[in-house]
């Protein structure tokens, strides 16, 4: 005959390591993902909840939606009043502040500050010398001379 005969094979015993050698690759990969993604996550969260919970009034902030503005007002239920433009003032949730840009907090030292003016000081420069200034130096011109 062509046809051989098959015979049925004794069962398989329990692996080596049993369970806990099944459950070692579940285990790795949370371990994983806890320390490479869940832990950072919530350490992001913890300081932008503290970043929040430490705006004053006249700080520069951003928003979530991209709007800069200044704080003229925090009030207790988490909304923030936002002066955007010279009296122009939005209300947002305290929680969209995605970023402070600028504290409000004087130096501590004032008694030391220095006679020369820093560039905070200065007063603008029109707006038609300064965007020309811009212009010929990303056009690789040369400044104007005064």
């Amino acid at each position: 005959m062509l046809i051989s005969t098959a015979y049925a094979q004794a069962a398989g015993g329990a692996p080596e390591g049993g369970m806990f050698m099944q459950l070692m690759p579940l285990v790795l990969i949370f371990a994983v993902f806890y320390f490479l993604l869940i832990r950072p996550q919530q350490k992001k969260a913890k300081e932008h909840k503290a970043m929040i919970a430490a705006v004053r009034r006249g700080d520069k902030v951003v928003t979530a939606g991209g709007i800069f503005g200044k704080v003229t007002k925090v009030q207790e239920d988490d909304r923030v009043t936002v002066e955007i433009a010279d009296g122009v003032k939005i209300e947002v949730v305290g929680s969209t502040i995605s970023n402070v840009i600028a504290r409000s907090d004087a130096p501590a030292n004032d008694s030391k500050k220095s006679s020369t003016s820093s560039d905070d000081e200065r007063a603008p420069a029109s707006n038609d010398d300064s965007i020309g200034s811009r212009l010929s130096g990303l056009l690789g011109g040369k400044k104007k001379s005064d």
